[in-house]
């Protein structure tokens, strides 16, 4: 199982970077040290299961909040814009993830499996994220074996056959836990990936509210409306969070100074990298880096 102690985009499309998903087997399992690295919004075409091992962490969708205790897990669905951070005062916060796509379970597209058990949960843009609690009598049995999926060796013969039919299982035992799929309609999430595509693309220059609406082909209206929509925040802020997790990274992983870092994460003068930094971290830039790379030695 790989530890994960930081987040990669593809700089393209705005899209996690996920290593280890094949075509011939589109899986990967993970561990997450939530403690140690800064989740920016972020989407996957992958189906994503996860279970709390350790700590408290938050989940955030366009749908709004929800927190994760140890022991409680649950299934983020394909293309949906989220982010999570560990809860105040949640020390060594500890994520279990399968990230798979979900052909792996059912084959092909055209197939009576697909079109039954999948392609009603895939295509519903009202199912994206589904919580899986202890204290709920319903879903105590899907937990369990949501936690012993992940004791699945890859030394074992069989590892693959026996990985898919735990997974398998798993949806199964989902299905009737998920809420029911309506036929009002509901709006995409397309256009606010592009505008953070365009973010992630552009933060080390000048960005206006306006270039961020022309790169979702909205006014600027639509555009902060769908900011607060989708990840309940403003454009402004978005850009800054965003930057600031970039400087996090050069700071904590190199040797580049204060004064090239906050040039290359577009926020200009040194001094007011700082005053920013600080007022969002409560750290300046330089005990920050002094904190980080100290616990890495």
């Amino acid at each position: 199982m790989a530890d994960i102690l930081e987040m990669r985009l593809n700089e393209n499309t705005g899209e996690e970077t996920l290593e280890g998903l094949s075509r011939t087997f589109p899986y990967t399992k993970s561990r997450a040290f939530l403690n140690r690295y800064t989740v920016c919004w972020h989407w996957h075409k992958a189906v994503e299961l996860f279970f709390v091992e350790r700590g408290s962490l938050e989940y955030e969708t366009s749908r709004g909040r929800m927190v994760f205790p140890a022991g409680s897990g649950g299934l983020v669905n394909t293309g949906v814009l989220h982010t999570t951070r560990p809860r105040e005062n949640a020390c060594d916060t500890i994520q279990l993830l399968h990230i798979f796509h979900a052909s792996l379970l059912y084959g092909q597209t055209d197939g009576q499996i697909y079109q039954k058990y999948f392609s009603p949960v895939l295509t519903a843009p009202q199912i994206d994220l589904v919580p899986l609690y202890p204290d709920s009598p319903g879903h105590i049995g899907v937990l369990e074996k949501l936690k012993n999926s992940f004791a699945i060796s890859e030394r074992e013969f069989g590892y693959e056959l026996k990985l898919r039919e735990a997974l398998t299982s798993i949806w199964s035992d989902l299905l009737p836990l998920l809420p029911p799929v309506t036929e009002a309609a509901v709006e995409s999430s397309e256009k606010v990936k592009r505008m953070l595509r365009y973010i992630h693309e552009h933060y080390q220059e000048r960005i206006a509210v306006s270039d961020v609406a022309m790169a979702g082909c909205v006014s600027q209206r639509e555009c902060y409306r769908s900011f607060q929509k989708f990840l309940h925040t403003s454009p402004a802020e978005y850009i800054k969070d965003f930057r600031l997790q970039i400087a996090c990274r050069m700071l904590s992983d190199g040797n580049d100074t204060i004064t090239q870092i906050s040039h290359a994460c577009g926020f200009g003068s040194s001094s007011f990298f700082g005053k920013v930094f600080s007022a969002s971290l409560g750290l300046t830039p330089t005990a920050y880096r002094q904190k980080w790379q100290d616990t890495t030695k």
